[in-house]
């Protein structure tokens, strides 16, 4: 459920990440000469998130999916509402674009806007008993060879119990967010953000009965490579990648850490989605 916010936030900061390009660091000039001591540029390259400030009332994102994707893990389990600032078309994670931005910093000052929590997986990698990989993720993990010519084999489990195993060119596992990123081009369905679920949806399945799967998600998996499990690589939010192991199990279930967003008025999502998506039709 969104949480409306409608008290005045004085004593409050806005983080600022920007994207390394033009327009975005110029419209980053603009906004830092609005705000004055109000705003502090805060470095999403670096390893950690220690000198983050703790009076923040939210942190902008001016870039597009990829920039916020990359702000999300480097919050890690911070809870600071996120902000997309998306340049020219709306991506499904910006709220907002350039062209918009002051009245929504505005808006964000006065304190009018919601917040919408969105669900992140936790994804564990254990390789000779030890945990290699603890990420979450907010669109999803992938799993594939990185030779083209050859087909992945996943075993999967859910809450212990074999489901089964996918033969396919790789198979996509994220939560509602993620459905319209990898997945939604690879067959999966679209997921509204506010359904419990996670997505699996393998890519170019060798077995046709192999269909996109949506399962609460309470549910813990487990994915054990099968085959010939050599050259497999696993991709987390399509920006970081590790070479597996054949013996490696790969653990996802629901996080702990949801991801909080920005937003200004109910069901901007469908807006954004037939924006993004291009629907057609008139009003009814």
């Amino acid at each position: 459920m969104d949480i409306k916010l409608d008290t005045k936030f004085d004593k409050k900061r806005i983080g600022l990440v920007i994207k390394n390009e033009d327009e975005a660091e110029t419209t980053a000039e603009k906004l830092i000469r609005k705000l004055g001591d109000k705003c502090v540029v805060i470095d999403a390259q670096k390893s950690d998130n220690k000198n983050i400030p703790d009076d923040l009332l939210c942190i902008v994102i001016l870039g597009g999916d990829g920039t916020f994707l990359s702000v999300a893990r480097f919050i890690g389990g911070k809870d600071i509402p996120l902000m997309g600032v998306k340049y020219g078309e709306v991506g499904f994670l910006a709220e907002t674009t350039a062209d918009n931005l002051y009245q929504t910093i505005d808006a964000l000052l006065a304190g009018k806007f919601f917040i919408q929590k969105r669900t992140r997986l936790d994804v564990k990698v254990v390789r000779d008993k030890k945990q290699i990989i603890d990420v979450d993720v907010l669109n999803d993990a992938v799993i594939n060879k990185s030779a083209l010519s050859r087909l992945a084999s996943c075993a999967v489990y859910l809450d212990n119990i074999y489901l089964t195993t996918y033969r396919a060119d790789g198979l996509i596992i994220g939560p509602p967010t993620g459905s319209t990123a990898y997945s939604l081009a690879a067959g999966g369905p679209v997921v509204n953000p506010a359904v419990p679920s996670i997505i699996l949806t393998p890519i170019c399945p060798f077995t046709l009965t192999n269909r996109p799967l949506i399962i609460p998600d309470s549910t813990k998996l487990e994915i054990r490579l099968k085959g010939s499990p050599e050259d497999m690589i696993l991709t987390l939010d399509g920006q970081e990648g590790f070479e597996m192991d054949p013996q490696d199990r790969i653990y996802i279930k629901k996080s702990r850490n949801d991801i909080k967003m920005i937003s200004f008025e109910d069901q901007s999502y469908y807006k954004i989605l037939k924006t993004r998506l291009k629907w057609s039709g008139g009003r009814s």
